[in-house]
């Protein structure tokens, strides 16, 4: 997420050093004698941050690194992920050496990935410059075989902000909810947490200043931040000096568990992409951060069209209060995207969802945050010969999509396939493209060809002892450019 306002030349530095984010989408003509409309460049640097995956020994985790071939103007580039115990002292030694890094990539076009065991993985920090910057995607997938939070837990590595939402945490009993906050630079980040629930802020004072040393993580379990136990809420992160990723960590003793991503920017219209077919259970979480109430309208984009949920047309959310619903099995068999808008007057908003899939014993969990639309283009890596489905929605006019499996990481022949996602449905791919001859994981990118905008996500499941494990990521832009504005007169005379 990106919320601050870049000036000319915060933009222009941005290409040259280390950054997380970038400006996406047509920015039009500024008004100003000295610039017109932005030009789109490949960003030439860029960061991604991976938490602690894991305290189990009974733990494994995989990570995946891709940068789409092309993408970018640099004929050579490097991408690594080092492991912020090391970070520090990732400096030449005596004789000559660096220290190792967790994983390199070599080439766009070409993924690769390592793997990590039991309960002493660190966090990683990456870095990616030259051809390998534009759209470099990590995947963290991590699989408990037992205890709090079994299942399958994956994110997407994330680039460094200093204002996150997170509708869905909890610190409800049974439930542990912890938020990871990593800092990549070489000065400490001061970070508060805010704590929001159905009656409004909840009063503790242990989530101010919390200090992140330069290139570490610090987990911080949410219960220790709350008076009391809460089923739903929502957490405002902000990095008052410095910056940071942040993610949050969700483990339950009975329903498994995964990684609550952030949800996108506050605005008075959402869409929150992929809800399984098979979901036995669905919990909306929306915050109105304004000084307004919001009064949502809430759809369903189904295979076949736009429907509101019998019982849950809308949803009233009281300004700085968490408002939750239980639609259940909301899909009813069919996969489906939910479509938040306003009823009346736009009021911003940040929400996501919590799904479930199985039943008694064998239930797992996943969230599905709210997400920016597709831009223009996605990735996402880690992606598996079976159990890797692609969901794609136009909340507004119908689509042509075209979606590209990579190389796999140990071989295969890249393959692409082009879709017509029609306005107001969800288009569920249970089996998109696949290299031929694949070894490996592999990655998919995805770009709109035309027609209106499209949301994603991918759902990657396996299933052991009957549980049917999965987790979701949603797939907003990748990051590939940044929108540089182009002066039209030569300002170098002001410094005469």
């Amino acid at each position: 997420m990106n919320r601050t306002t870049q000036s000319l030349i915060a933009v222009a530095v941005a290409l040259g050093a280390v950054t997380g984010f970038a400006a996406f989408g047509d920015q039009g003509g500024t008004g100003d004698d000295g610039a017109k409309s932005a030009a789109h460049q490949p960003v030439e640097r860029t960061s991604l941050l991976c938490p602690v995956p894991s305290g189990s020994d009974l733990a494994e985790t995989s990570y995946t690194a891709y940068t789409p071939k092309g993408s970018g103007g640099a004929a050579k580039g490097t991408a690594e992920l080092v492991p912020v115990t090391k970070a520090l002292t990732d400096a030449p030694k005596d004789d000559g050496k660096k220290t190792k890094p967790f994983l390199t990539q070599k080439a766009p076009g070409e993924p690769v990935a390592g793997e990590e065991s039991g309960a002493e993985a660190p966090a990683l920090i990456g870095t990616a410059d030259g051809a390998l910057a534009p759209g470099w995607t990590v995947q963290q997938t991590t699989t408990y075989a037992a205890g709090s939070g079994r299942g399958m837990q994956g994110t997407n590595c994330t680039a460094p902000d200093t204002d996150f939402w997170f509708p869905g945490a909890s610190t409800a009993k049974g439930r542990s909810d912890y938020i990871h906050l990593t800092n990549p630079d070489d000065s400490a980040a001061v970070v508060d947490v805010e704590l929001f629930g159905p009656d409004g802020e909840v009063t503790s004072q242990v989530g101010d200043s919390i200090q992140v040393q330069p290139h570490s993580s610090v987990p911080v379990l949410l219960s220790t931040l709350a008076d009391k136990q809460y089923t739903n809420l929502t957490m405002h992160v902000t990095a008052r000096s410095g910056r940071v990723a942040a993610a949050v960590q969700s483990s339950d003793d009975k329903l498994g568990g995964d990684w609550l991503p952030p949800s996108a920017d506050p605005a008075d219209s959402l869409v929150l992409p992929g809800i399984p077919k098979d979901a036995t259970s669905v919990r909306l979480v929306a915050y109105a951060p304004g000084a307004e109430d919001a009064d949502l309208k809430v759809q369903l984009a189904s295979p076949t069209g736009t429907i509101t949920p019998a019982g849950h047309e809308s949803l009233q959310v009281k300004s700085g209060m968490t408002a939750a619903v239980d639609l259940d099995d909301v899909t009813k068999g069919e996969a489906g995207s939910l479509l938040l808008t306003p009823t009346d007057k736009a009021v911003p908003v940040v929400a996501a969802l919590r799904v479930t899939r199985g039943k008694g014993s064998k239930q797992e969990t996943a969230f599905i945050p709210a997400t920016e639309a597709v831009g223009t283009r996605a990735t996402v890596a880690d992606n598996r010969a079976k159990g890797s489905v692609l969901s794609l929605v136009a909340p507004g006019k119908s689509a042509q999509v075209k979606v590209t499996a990579s190389a796999g990481t140990e071989g295969g022949t890249p393959a692409s396939k082009t879709y017509t996602v029609k306005g107001g449905t969800t288009l569920e791919i249970d089996h998109p493209p696949v290299p031929s001859g694949l070894k490996g994981a592999y990655a998919l990118t995805v770009e709109p060809v035309s027609g209106g905008a499209v949301h994603a996500s991918r759902m990657l499941s396996r299933t052991e002892e009957g549980i049917p494990m999965f987790t979701v990521q949603t797939l907003p832009d990748d990051r590939g450019t940044v929108a540089v504005p182009t002066a039209e007169r030569d300002l170098s005379v002001l410094q005469k």
